[in-house]
C-alpha cells in the first residue's frame, strides 16, 4: 500500500514538473541526484525537495508562484524555497517542495549609476564578482559577508548579512534601497518608501498587493507600541533575528516594505531584483594588529578603540591560533608571537583621505601601546594581506573534519551588547569545556559578535543529543546577556525554535500574523523563522556534515 501511495506521489510530481517545464524558460530538475544535491545547504540539516528549478527570468518565478498558489487554493500545498549558492547555515536554503536556484541564469549586474551611487542586480549574482565589478568604478557594497567568494547578493538580502566592515557601515538592510518581489500568488511588486498619500493609493488597489498594504498597515498601527518597544529592547549593534517591523511605518506616515523583506529569508516573497546603495571604495587602508596577554586587556582596548570608528575591529583567540598551527604550521609564521597571545585584534581604518586614516591609526597605536603585549602597524597592501591571514585562518576550523567529526555551525552567530563582551567569551569557554569540546573563537570584536563551530560527529547518538543541549544552553546564555541569537546569519529553521525566547510570545504572534498576511497558504519557505519547534529539527539533522558543494559549479543533472 505504501509503495502504491509513493508511486502515485512520484507520478503526480513528474506531471507537475513536466507541466512547469512546458511553461517556463528555465530548467526543471527532478532526478534523484538533483534532489539529493539541493537537500542540503551549509547547515547541519537535510530536507530533500521534490524538484529544483533554475528560473531564467522573473516571469519564470512569477509562473511558478502562480502555479503553487492555484494548487494551494485546491488544498495541495507545494512550497517554494529561494536559493543562491547554498551558504546559508540555518537551513533556510532547503525545503521540501520546489527549490528555486537563482545563480544559474539570474546572476547579472543589470545597471550601475555612479552619480546616484546605486546598482541594480539580480539575486543570483555572485557577491565576489559583483564587488570586483563595482570596485573598478570606485565603489563597493560594504556589508559583504565572509562567504562572499561563494555567496550571492540575493542570499545577503535574504539574511540581512553583515561582515568585517559592518562595524562602520552596518548590515545589508542599510544598503538596500528598493526590491522587485514576486508575491506568493505570482504578482510582482516594487518596494520603496511611500508617502502617506502613496500608501493610501496602494491600500486602494483591488489586488493581493493592495490587500497586503491594508492588512499590514492595520497590524502595525494596532501594535505600534509593542513593535517599537521590541525594537529598542536589545541594544546590540547587529540583529537579523525576527522581522524588522519597526522601520516599515514611520511617524511621518511613510511606509516601506523593503526593511521587512530584507532578512525575511524568502518567507514573505521572492526577490528577483535588488537596487542597492554603494559606498565610495578606498583600496588604501591602515591596519594595526595587536596581541594581548589577557582577555581583560583586550576588552579594555576594544572599549577604547570603538570611539575611533575603525572600519573593522576583528578578533581571533589563542585556541584558534593553536589549532591553525597544528594543522598548517607555516600559515601564521612570523605573523604572531611564538608564545601565542590570549587574543589578537585587527584594527582597520579605510577613510578616503590619507590624513584621516593615519590619524585613526596613530590614535589606535597610542591606545594599544598601553594595553597590548605586541603591536604591528602596516600601510602596505601586500603586508596587510598577510596580516589578514590571522583573521581569515578561521577557515581552517570551518572546513575541518577528522575521524568523522566536523566543525558544526550550530551556535555560530550570537551577539551581545559591547559591555558584556568579556563575560560572553568567558561563558562560551565554560560551556564548551562543560561538554568537553575543543574551543576556537573568532569574530567581530567591535560588535561583540562571536563565531565558533564545535567539533562533533553527527553519526553518533551522543553527539546528536549534544547538539540540542548545546544550542539550548548557548542561546539561553546569549539572551541572559541581553543579546541576540542571530547577528548576521538569521534564524532559518535552526534558530526558529529559540526565537520566542528572544522576542516574546506577543511578538511571535505578531510575526505569525505578518506571515499569514503575505503567505496565507504557507507556500513561501514554511518552517523558516517561524513555525518550527526543537523537536522538529531531530528528524532533519544530517548523519554527516560537509560543505563540499561550495566548491562545485551548479550541476546540470
Amino acid at each position: 500500500m505504501k509503495d502504491k501511495i509513493l508511486g502515485a506521489k512520484i507520478e503526480h510530481m513528474n506531471k507537475i514538473a513536466q507541466y512547469l517545464q512546458e511553461h517556463i524558460d528555465g530548467e526543471v530538475l527532478t532526478s534523484a541526484k538533483a534532489r539529493d544535491y539541493f537537500s542540503t545547504d551549509a547547515s547541519v540539516l537535510r530536507v530533500p525537495p521534490v524538484m529544483a528549478i533554475y528560473p531564467k527570468n522573473k516571469n519564470d518565478v512569477r509562473k511558478v508562484a502562480r502555479f503553487t498558489w492555484q494548487l494551494a487554493e485546491k488544498g495541495h500545498i507545494l512550497p517554494m524555497t529561494a536559493r543562491g549558492r547554498g551558504t546559508d547555515q540555518t537551513g533556510a536554503a532547503i525545503g521540501k517542495g520546489i527549490v528555486l536556484v537563482f545563480p544559474a541564469h539570474m546572476n547579472r549586474l543589470l545597471e550601475m549609476d555612479t552619480k546616484a551611487k546605486m546598482a541594480r542586480v539580480q539575486p543570483g549574482a555572485l557577491f565576489r564578482s559583483f564587488q570586483e565589478t563595482v570596485q573598478t568604478h570606485g565603489y563597493f557594497l560594504p556589508s559583504y559577508p565572509a562567504s562572499l567568494d561563494y555567496s550571492t547578493i540575493g542570499g545577503a538580502v535574504a539574511n540581512n548579512s553583515a561582515g568585517e566592515k559592518s562595524l562602520k557601515y552596518g548590515s545589508t538592510r542599510e544598503w538596500v534601497d528598493q526590491l522587485e518581489v514576486v508575491l506568493a500568488n505570482g504578482e510582482i511588486i516594487y518596494t520603496g518608501r511611500l508617502s502617506k498619500r502613496e500608501l493610501n493609493k496602494k491600500k486602494g488597489l483591488a489586488t493581493f498587493e493592495g490587500e497586503i498594504y491594508r492588512q499590514l498597515d492595520g497590524l502595525i498601527t494596532d501594535n505600534w507600541e509593542l513593535i517599537q518597544h521590541a525594537a529598542q529592547s536589545r541594544a546590540v549593534s547587529k540583529n537579523s533575528s525576527g522581522y524588522d517591523l519597526a522601520d516599515v511605518k514611520r511617524k511621518d506616515g511613510s511606509f516601506d516594505l523593503t526593511p521587512l523583506m530584507v532578512g525575511s529569508q524568502g518567507t514573505l516573497g521572492i526577490v528577483t531584483e535588488a537596487i542597492v546603495r554603494l559606498s565610495p571604495y578606498s583600496p588604501q587602508t591602515e591596519l594595526v594588529v595587536a596581541e594581548f596577554a589577557s582577555l581583560d586587556a583586550a576588552h579594555d582596548a576594544i572599549s577604547a578603540l570603538l570611539p575611533l570608528q575603525p572600519s573593522a575591529l576583528e578578533m581571533v583567540d589563542q585556541n584558534l591560533l593553536a589549532f591553525v598551527n597544528r594543522l598548517q604550521p607555516n600559515k601564521l609564521k612570523d605573523l604572531v608571537s611564538d608564545e601565542l597571545p590570549a587574543l589578537v585584534l585587527l584594527v582597520e581604518f579605510d577613510d578616503l583621505k590619507e590624513k584621516a586614516r593615519r590619524k585613526g591609526a596613530k590614535k589606535a597605536l597610542k591606545v594599544l601601546e598601553q594595553l597590548a603585549s605586541r603591536v604591528k602597524h602596516s600601510s602596505n597592501h601586500e603586508e596587510q594581506e598577510r596580516l589578514w591571514n590571522i583573521r581569515h585562518s578561521a577557515a581552517a576550523v570551518i572546513n575541518f573534519s577528522e575521524d568523522s567529526r566536523s566543525s558544526l555551525p550550530i551556535i555560530e552567530d550570537g551577539i551581545v551588547p559591547h559591555e558584556y563582551f568579556q563575560q560572553y567569551v568567558k561563558n562560551v569557554y565554560a560551556l564548551l569545556e562543560k561538554y568537553q569540546l575543543d574551543v576556537a573563537l573568532w569574530g567581530h570584536a567591535g560588535n561583540a559578535n562571536l563565531h565558533m563551530q564545535p567539533l562533533l560527529d553527527l553519526g553518533k547518538v551522543g553527539d546528536r543529543q549534544k547538539v540540542f543541549k548545546l544550542m539550548t544552553e548557548y542561546y539561553d546564555m546569549v539572551l541572559k546577556l541581553h543579546g541576540s541569537i542571530a547577528a548576521e546569519h538569521n534564524d532559518g529553521r535552526l534558530r526558529a525554535p529559540f526565537a520566542a525566547k528572544q522576542h516574546g510570545e506577543e511578538m511571535m504572534t505578531l510575526f505569525s500574523q505578518l506571515k499569514t498576511i503575505f503567505d496565507p497558504y504557507e507556500t513561501l519557505n514554511p518552517g523558516v523563522k517561524t513555525g518550527t519547534e526543537l523537536k522538529d529539527l531531530t528528524g532533519l539533522l544530517r548523519n554527516e556534515y560537509s560543505i563540499q558543494h561550495l566548491a562545485d559549479h551548479l550541476p546540470r543533472f
